[in-house]
């Protein structure tokens, strides 16, 4: 059942490291994408791989997992390692096409395989058993079987099937569809639940987050959690590298830097050893030019072996231990300058209700509403739950369904569309930044945009050639130019890699006007909101957090607590089996599969106690049979009432 802990059958004790690499460099052509890479993945590891979009990420995860080959130096893994990988999007080449033909269901079977030969092989034991000719023969195999089939999860793998499917985000009736039928991030999704259910040695993560929600991510932190394998992770998810990592290893293009603690630890951590390293750098020069001063005045004169000595040691020095200037990285640069001054009181809404007025009724409610200048209020929720309308509706783009909005004095505002509508693809970069400011001179916009990581020619390029992280760069641009007091952000931090996303939170800290954020980033929620509203599928009415994200999530925990605390208290259910129940809470019937589990576990330690005592090994057998079918009945109960909730 979900959250109940299973021995891992196939959990690696080894205690070396996974692996170890010496010296990686790879290139392109001629493109150098990173050199002289050296580390050691050790078992239990929690690592974070990070850098900027195009220094090789994805690259090194590959030579990693054995799906590339680097140009120079040597990998070494552990004797019959094995690896789990996920692709940013999943693939299935000519020889797995056939993957595709199966259910989503089967594919997270194939995680099991070992252990369904095994539950054959108990199952025609305990056929055996039943005929007086084979009995005693089965009996002394049946229980060494039995145990060693319980131990690795034999009665429990249905329902890690379920945990993580659900655990992901996939409804019950997509258990049954083909995989051919499933979207591009549904099948990537489904390759995480079948990876997670394998669990290999080390899974090599390639931005797992990229189609989950926040739910699901949260799940799958906690998994993580409780894992005892290893895993390397890619992800421009700062929160969910907060939950997850220990280790961070920074990717530069002359090697990797290595940091222990969190994402937040790393930042921490690197400010402090780039201005150590840019002290020793300064430091270093003084001495140099010190000695080089020396050397000039005396080479000539009465200490010319004094100066010949010092200028050997200045040459070793340059040779074995120069400290070179600390290269600064190419970064977005932003800096929303100073707003203008708007009202106090910058939005205000009275029995305000979101939706569409040719509908029958409102999405949701908002309750009275006071967004003061200078606050950030994030705005979070499932994808379709009506963040974007709610955003659209207070501006005035779209009327409310019912109730008003009343928008504040001397209001400049700038939005940011999460898919980058207001861009015109056959515009060029330049032209495009322009259509701010048409007197912008050619020169002054191909400045600003150098800010953003357009040079060169770059600036002409088409916008529908562009990548989504460019996309967003130049619409970022755009809002710099507009000097507006009040920002609506829409999923600012989409495509953006994470040294850029540093960036837009910094000056977004220092940004003085109103901000309106609706993002699944949690880290730039907990960074920058004063206040967190909620809006969530199927509720009637609008959360507000007047503390932030952090008073969002005590109220969650107790929340969580209160509902545990209830079930607690649900008087027990029968084991017998029941007719159609598609009105009955899910919650309660995962008690009864629970306690069947239990009783099960319980059974199975009696059987192996019984040992030669025939007659209470067929006791317990015939008990074990009637509990194991009523189990079944059982689980058929949960997936009609979970089918029954879907069509709700």
């Amino acid at each position: 059942m979900p959250g109940e802990k299973t021995l891992r059958y196939n959990a690696w004790l080894g205690p070396m490291s996974l692996v170890t690499a010496q010296h990686l460099s790879k290139s392109f052509g001629a493109l150098d994408v990173f050199a002289n890479v050296s580390f050691a993945l050790p078992h239990k590891a929690r690592i974070a791989l990070v850098g900027p979009n195009g220094i090789g990420k994805t690259t090194l995860l590959r030579i990693i997992v054995g799906m590339g080959e680097p140009d120079e130096g040597q990998m070494h893994q552990a004797k019959d390692l094995q690896i789990g990988y996920l692709p940013q999007e999943a693939s299935y080449s000519k020889s797995r096409r056939e993957d595709l033909q199966l259910s989503l269901w089967a594919s997270c079977l194939l995680a099991f395989d070992e252990l369904r030969v095994m539950e054959e092989k108990v199952r025609h034991l305990e056929h055996l058993m039943a005929d007086p000719e084979h009995m005693e023969e089965a009996l002394a195999r049946y229980g060494p079987m039995q145990e060693a089939f319980e131990l690795a999860g034999g009665y429990t793998y249905p329902a890690r099937i379920r945990q993580v499917l659900n655990g992901l985000g996939f409804s019950q009736q997509s258990h049954s569809q083909p995989l051919s039928l499933l979207s591009g991030g549904e099948r990537t999704r489904a390759l995480l639940a079948r990876l997670l259910l394998e669990e290999p040695q080390l899974l090599v993560l390639d931005e797992p987050t990229n189609h989950l929600d926040i739910q699901a991510i949260e799940w799958l932190e906690n998994w993580l959690g409780d894992w005892s394998g290893a895993a390397l992770i890619v992800s421009h998810d700062r929160y969910f590298l907060d939950r997850t990592v220990d280790t961070v290893w920074d990717l530069l293009p002359n090697g990797l830097e290595i940091y222990r603690g969190n994402y937040s630890a790393y930042l921490h951590q690197r400010e402090e050893r780039q201005l150590n390293q840019l002290a020793g750098y300064h430091s270093q020069q003084a001495f140099i030019q010190k000695e080089e001063e020396y050397i000039r005045r005396n080479i000539a004169g009465q200490n010319t072996k004094q100066a010949q000595g010092r200028r050997k040691r200045l040459n070793r020095l340059r040779r074995d231990h120069f400290v070179e200037k600390p290269s600064k990285e190419h970064q977005v640069r932003i800096d929303f300058g100073k707003a203008s001054r708007s009202g106090d009181r910058v939005i205000e809404a009275h029995d305000l209700e979101i939706g569409f007025i040719h509908e029958s009724s409102p999405l949701f409610r908002v309750p009275e509403l006071l967004l003061l200048r200078g606050e950030c209020v994030g705005i979070m929720g499932p994808n379709g739950a009506g963040k974007t309308t709610f955003l659209r509706t207070l501006v005035g783009e779209i009327p409310p369904f019912g109730g008003e909005v009343k928008l504040g004095a001397g209001l400049k505002v700038a939005y940011f569309a999460q898919a980058h509508e207001g861009l015109n693809p056959e515009r060029s970069v330049l032209e495009e930044v322009k259509t701010i400011d048409p007197d912008l001179k050619d020169g002054e916009a191909r400045n600003i945009l150098a800010l953003f990581l357009f040079r060169g020619d770059e600036v002409f390029k088409p916008i529908k050639t562009l990548s989504g992280g460019e996309r967003g760069r130049v619409a970022l641009a755009k809002l710099m130019l507009q000097g507006a007091n009040l920002l609506l952000l829409d999923e600012p931090t989409n495509h953006l890699d994470i040294p850029s996303q540093e960036v837009l939170q910094a000056a977004l800290i220092q940004y003085p006007g109103t901000i309106l954020l609706i993002s699944h980033d949690r880290y730039l929620i907990n960074a920058l909101a004063s206040q967190v509203w909620i809006i969530s599928k199927g509720t009637q009415e609008m959360e507000i957090y007047t503390e932030g994200y952090d008073e969002y999530l005590e109220v969650r925990k107790q929340r969580s607590l209160e509902k545990k605390k209830s079930r607690k208290h649900v008087p027990p259910k029968t084991t017998q089996p029941r007719a159609k129940t598609a009105i009955l809470d899910l919650e309660q019937i995962e008690l009864v599969i629970s306690d069947l589990e239990e009783q099960l576990n319980l059974l199975s330690d009696e059987l192996v106690k019984a040992g030669d005592n025939i007659d209470r090994v067929k006791e317990l057998g015939t008990q074990y049979a009637m509990l194991e079918e009523a189990l079944r009945e059982q689980l058929a109960v949960w997936e009609e009432a979970a089918n029954h909730l879907e069509q709700a």
